[in-house]
């Protein structure tokens, strides 16, 4: 009984637990971005934004939950239900797994693979498919307008953040998550690679579906796109989904141009924050510039994403990419 405890049981309960610790925190931390987000908007517009529910409208976001789960999942007539329902679980589950290899410090990870930056490129670049799958299934134009946009959306701007992320892997010298944070001691990457940054929170925001680039959900143009005829649990997922999203490209975002877990200045006034609390900030920092461009700049159209993508985005990371590889070279600068 012993030997089956220690090597089934218990291994098992430390994996739940560690996932718990992990998705439980997102889940709650998705409630208070998205009230967090509402009055943002609300003080650039000068409105005041939730300040009912709960002290300073704090519990908004949980009463709007628990209003949501209450409603009819209504399910067009000439749908594909299984494909229906299956596309905001695929998103919601995409969005969950992917926080497996995201090291919050030194070992405080569930997952500390050599390859993690692949599997979250991989995992992240998945989460069209849920899109697609909802825009296809519904059997109606509006969603289907939508999910055609965001897979052309995707193919305009994933090869640059892949060419953006093999500059990051020129310069750390490893694919493992903690050793690219590692790296960066002393000098974040934002400094030396500050146009790849910059690519790579642009295209995070297109990977998010977020202002200027949520072109998939254009009410203006095609209602709500690709959530159209969702409600209730459903539509509560792919909510869920995209604001996980935001989270988890912040985090990445930290982690390969930040320093992750790491203080600016390895000196004692900021060494003594411990790793997590760097971690945290930096994600609170990236997700109110997330919130600051949704209320500052208007839609692109969608030209004009194309053009983004495919004219300047593309070539300008690609000579990148040869300019610090011929530079690390040169001066050997190459990790060994």
């Amino acid at each position: 009984m012993a030997s089956f405890w220690s090597l089934y049981l218990a291994p098992g309960l430390i994996i739940v637990a560690q996932i718990l610790a992990v998705v439980v925190p997102v889940m709650v931390s998705v409630a208070f971005l998205v009230y967090f987000e509402r009055k943002l908007l609300a003080a650039f517009t000068l409105r005041r934004g939730p300040n009912v529910v709960g002290p300073f409208g704090l519990l908004q976001s949980f009463a709007d939950l628990i209003k949501i789960f209450f409603k009819e999942t209504i399910i067009p007539s000439g749908a594909n239900k299984v494909v229906f329902f299956a596309a905001p679980m695929l998103t919601f589950i995409l969005a969950m797994i992917a926080w497996a290899v995201i090291p919050f410090a030194e070992g405080w990870v569930i997952a500390d693979i050599n390859v993690g930056i692949l599997y979250l490129f991989a995992v992240s670049s998945m989460g069209v498919y849920g899109v697609v799958m909802a825009g296809w299934a519904s059997n109606s134009r509006y969603p289907f307008l939508g999910a055609l946009r965001s897979a052309a959306q995707m193919v305009s701007y994933e090869v640059s953040m892949g060419f953006v992320i093999v500059t990051v892997l020129i310069v750390a010298g490893s694919l493992n998550l903690s050793e690219i944070v590692e790296a960066q001691r002393g000098l974040w990457f934002a400094i030396p690679l500050l146009p790849m940054f910059v690519i790579f929170f642009v295209s995070a925001l297109a990977e998010t579906n977020r202002h200027p680039f949520d072109l998939p959900e254009a009410e203006s143009e095609i209602v709500a796109g690709y959530q159209v005829e969702y409600s209730a649990v459903a539509f509560v997922l792919f909510f869920l989904g995209e604001y996980a999203n935001m989270i988890l490209m912040s985090g990445m975002t930290a982690i390969l141009f930040l320093g992750g877990w790491l203080p600016p200045f390895d000196i004692v006034p900021f060494t003594w924050i411990p790793g997590p609390i760097w971690f945290v900030g930096k994600i609170i920092v990236l997700l109110f510039v997330f919130i600051w461009v949704r209320g500052t700049f208007p839609r692109y159209r969608y030209d004009q994403l194309m053009r983004l993508g495919w004219k300047v985005f593309l070539p300008f990371s690609l000579l990148w990419v040869v300019v610090t590889a011929g530079v690390m070279i040169a001066f050997d600068w190459l990790p060994q």
